[in-house]
C-alpha cells in the first residue's frame, strides 16, 4: 500500500509536508503495468499525468508500421506531462511496461493545482518539461528529416529510372540496329555507282539526319495518310518492306518528291538498297538522340539534387531563390505528375540574390509545396500540418476539387524578398489557423504525422533569416507568404 514516505522518495516530492503528500495521495491512483503491457497509446484522452514508482518505461511514437523511440523513463519519475502542459486532449505517443511498473496516476485538475501550490514542484517540472520538449523535438524533427529524405529519394529514383531504362532500352537496338547496318553498308558499295551517284549518296545521308532532327511531329490521322501514298509510292517501285519504310520516312520529314530525287539521280535498280540503307541510318540516328536526351535528363537531376542539397557549398552564401524552388520542384517532379498538379511559376526575374541558408530554404520550399500537394489531392480536412510518413500509399484524388494548381509567386516588397506560395484546395479551418506553427500540432491522425513540418518552416524563416510567415485561407485559396530581407 502506497504511502506518503514513498512518495517522498520521488525528487519531485521531496520537499512537500506530509499534508501536502497525504493530499495527493487521496486524489490519486495507484496501477501496476506488467512487461510489455500499455499504460497509454497514442489518441488516449491527456486527462492524467504519472508517476512512475518503480520499473522502467519505453516512450515510443508510431509512424508508418514502426515505433520510433523517444525516451526511457526510470523509477521515481515524472511523465506524460507535456500534452497537459501544452494543452493539448490526447497524448501523441504510447508507453508501454519494460519491466513490471508501478504507477501513481494524478488527474490533470490536482496536477493543476499542486503547480499554483507548490512553487518547489511548479519550478522543477517546468526546467524538466523544457529539457524533454527539445530532446523530443530534436529527435523528431531529424526523424522527420529522414522520412522526408526518403519520400525525396524515392521519388528521385523513379525519375532516374525512366531515362536510365530507356537509355538501356536504346542501347541494346542500336546495337542491333548496327548489325543491320554494316551490311547494308558493304552491299551499298558494291553496286555499280558512278563518281556523281556516290557523291549524291553520301549528301543524301547528311540531308536526311537533318531533315529528320528538324521534322514537325503530325497529328495521328495526318501521319496516317502520309504513310499510306508513301507505301503506295514504295510499292510502285517495287521497293521492299514498304510498310516498314513508311512510318520513319513520314516520320522523319521525307516526302515523295524527296524519294522521287533519288530515284531520278540513282535509277530504279539502286532504289531498293539506297532506301533501305536510309532507313537503318535514320533509326540509328533516332537512338543516338534518345540515348543524348535521357543522359541528358539524368545529368539535369543530379544537377537539382547538388544544387538542392548545396552540395560543396558554404552555409551561408548568395543564393539565388529562384533556382532553390526549380531545384526542390524538380526533386518532387514525380509527385506533382503521379497527383497530375498543374504548378504556375509567377517569378518576377528582376529580384535580388539574396544572403541565406541554402539548403535549409531549400527545407521550407519541400515542406510548403509538398503540403499543398497533399491538400489538393487528399479528402477534405486530410491537410498535413506537419511532415509525416505520407510514402505507403498513394495520393488519393478528390473528385470534388476543381483542377489542382500551385502557384509559386516572387517579388520584391520595399527591403524584402517576397515568396508565396498557393494552392485551391479545401483550405485551413479559421479554428486552428492561430495554430499552425505550433510544435506537435496536426490534423492527421495518430501516427500519420507529428506536427513539426510547419513549425521547422518558421523556425528557419523566422528565427535563422529574421524573416516573416504569414497564412491567408479560406476554401479554394491557401497562400503562405514568405519574406526574406534583402
Amino acid at each position: 500500500m502506497l504511502d506518503i514516505n514513498a512518495l517522498r522518495e520521488v525528487p519531485l516530492f521531496s520537499k512537500l509536508s506530509n499534508q501536502q503528500l497525504q493530499w495527493l495521495l487521496d486524489e490519486g491512483v495507484e496501477v501496476w503495468r506488467q512487461p510489455g503491457e500499455i499504460h497509454r497509446s497514442e489518441g488516449d484522452p491527456a486527462d492524467h499525468v504519472f508517476i512512475l514508482l518503480e520499473g522502467q518505461i519505453r516512450i515510443t511514437q508510431k509512424v508508418g508500421n514502426q515505433d520510433i523511440l523517444l525516451a526511457i523513463y526510470d523509477a521515481k519519475t515524472l511523465f506524460g506531462e507535456l500534452p497537459v502542459l501544452m494543452g493539448q486532449e490526447y497524448f501523441w505517443a504510447s508507453g508501454r511496461a519494460v519491466t513490471r511498473c508501478h504507477i501513481f496516476e494524478l488527474p490533470n485538475k490536482i496536477f493543476w493545482e499542486m503547480l499554483s501550490s507548490c512553487t518547489c514542484v511548479m519550478t522543477s517540472i517546468l526546467r524538466t518539461m523544457a529539457e524533454r520538449l527539445q530532446e523530443v523535438q530534436t529527435i523528431s524533427q531529424h526523424r522527420d528529416r529522414l522520412v522526408s529524405l526518403g519520400t525525396l529519394a524515392a521519388g528521385l529514383a523513379h525519375e532516374l529510372n525512366n531515362p536510365a531504362s530507356a537509355c538501356r532500352r536504346a542501347a541494346g537496338q542500336l546495337r542491333q540496329t548496327r548489325q543491320v547496318l554494316q551490311p547494308l553498308t558493304i552491299k551499298l558499295n558494291q553496286q555499280q555507282m558512278t563518281w556523281e551517284q556516290k557523291v549524291f549518296v553520301a549528301e543524301l545521308q547528311k540531308d536526311a539526319v537533318t531533315r529528320a532532327r528538324n521534322a514537325t511531329k503530325l497529328d495521328p490521322i495526318a501521319q496516317s495518310d502520309l504513310e499510306e501514298e508513301l507505301m503506295q509510292w514504295l510499292e510502285t517501285y517495287a521497293v521492299t518492306n514498304a510498310w516498314k519504310l513508311a512510318p520513319t520516312f513520314v516520320t522523319s520529314g521525307l516526302d515523295i518528291d524527296w524519294l522521287e530525287n533519288i530515284r531520278k539521280n540513282v535509277g530504279e535498280g539502286l532504289l531498293g538498297s539506297i532506301l533501305a540503307w536510309i532507313n537503318v541510318t535514320l533509326q540509328e540516328t533516332g537512338l543516338l538522340d534518345e540515348i543524348e536526351h535521357c543522359t541528358a535528363r539524368i545529368s539535369t537531376l543530379v544537377e537539382a539534387v547538388k544544387d538542392y542539397s548545396y552540395m560543396d557549398k558554404a552555409p551561408l552564401q548568395e543564393i539565388d531563390v529562384h533556382e532553390g524552388i526549380e531545384s526542390t520542384l524538380t526533386i518532387l517532379n514525380h509527385k506533382i505528375e503521379q497527383t497530375n498538379v498543374e504548378v504556375i511559376r509567377e517569378f518576377d526575374c528582376d529580384i535580388p540574390r539574396i544572403f541565406a541558408y541554402g539548403n535549409e530554404l531549400n527545407q521550407v520550399w519541400t515542406n510548403l509545396i509538398d503540403n499543398a500537394i497533399d491538400a489538393l489531392v487528399l479528402k477534405t480536412g486530410d491537410r498535413e500540418l506537419g511532415t509525416g510518413d505520407k510514402s505507403s500509399q498513394p495520393p488519393i484524388p478528390n473528385p470534388r476539387s476543381p483542377v489542382p494548381k500551385i502557384w509559386i509567386r516572387t517579388s520584391c516588397e520595399n527591403d524584402f524578398l517576397f515568396v508565396e506560395i498557393a494552392d485551391n484546395g479545401a483550405g485551413i479551418s479559421q479554428e486552428i489557423q492561430s495554430h499552425i506553427f505550433e510544435p506537435f500540432f496536426t490534423t492527421k491522425g495518430v501516427g500519420q504525422g507529428t506536427g513539426l513540418g510547419l513549425h521547422l518552416v518558421y523556425r528557419i524563416v523566422v528565427g535563422q533569416h529574421q524573416g516573416d510567415i504569414r497564412l491567408f485561407s479560406q476554401p479554394g485559396d491557401t497562400r503562405f507568404q514568405i519574406r526574406l530581407p534583402i
